[in-house]
């Protein structure tokens, strides 16, 4: 009996199969690492999931209308912290910029750094609140023992007064949650010395 003959075809097919499933992964890990800044930026534009807007100046105009601002504080538990803001509440017209501090304090016996995320609630007010300045995403480095002021600057947009879907809304949640840096930018020491050099 005569064998068949055999062809590559086979091999070509799954070759080709190789081929488009590698392409895939490949495209598969590049958007991965694209999703993560994309929805930032999308957030940032749209205030989606609570995210605030950055602002570099005040706003041009206040109205009448008021808002109460509830300050929430939160530290995950592997950071021996205590994060708290100076007040829980301050009421502002739409348009008046505000300031308020949070405090820091290291608790444990060991050199620790923190950076924080934040958002506000209800969601949907997280486009119209801008901040001017603030600590969020930013390394805070603190000694055992050493507490710091971290202020926010911010204020409401006016144009929230026309928004249907927040005509009910007299508050807004402004949390942030600290957590800890496992590999900092800076380590502990290097930022007190610098700061001692800078005071002599």
């Amino acid at each position: 009996m005569t064998e068949p003959k055999t062809t590559d075809t086979n091999g070509k097919s799954n070759l080709k199969v190789a081929l488009a499933c590698t392409g895939m992964f490949t495209f598969m890990i590049g958007a991965a690492y694209a999703a993560v800044p994309l929805y930032d930026l999308f957030c940032r534009v749209t205030g989606f999931g609570g995210t605030t807007q950055v602002a570099e100046y005040e706003s041009d105009r206040v109205i009448d209308r008021k808002i109460t601002i509830r300050f929430d504080g939160n530290v995950n538990g592997k950071l021996p912290w205590s994060f708290k803001p100076e007040q829980r509440t301050v009421t502002l017209k739409m348009g008046e910029t505000g300031q308020l501090s949070y405090v820091a304090m290291n608790t444990g016996d060991m050199p620790t750094v923190g950076t924080s995320t934040f958002n506000v609630t209800p969601l949907e007010a997280g486009s119209y609140f801008n901040k001017i300045q603030c600590f969020c995403f930013t390394e805070q480095a603190l000694e055992p023992g050493e507490n710091i002021d971290m202020p926010v600057v911010f204020f409401v947009d006016p144009d929230m007064n026309d928004d249907p879907d927040l005509a009910h809304v007299k508050e807004i949640t402004l949390s942030y949650t600290f957590f800890p840096v496992e590999t900092p930018t800076q380590p502990v020491a290097a930022r007190v010395d610098a700061s001692v050099e800078t005071k002599l």
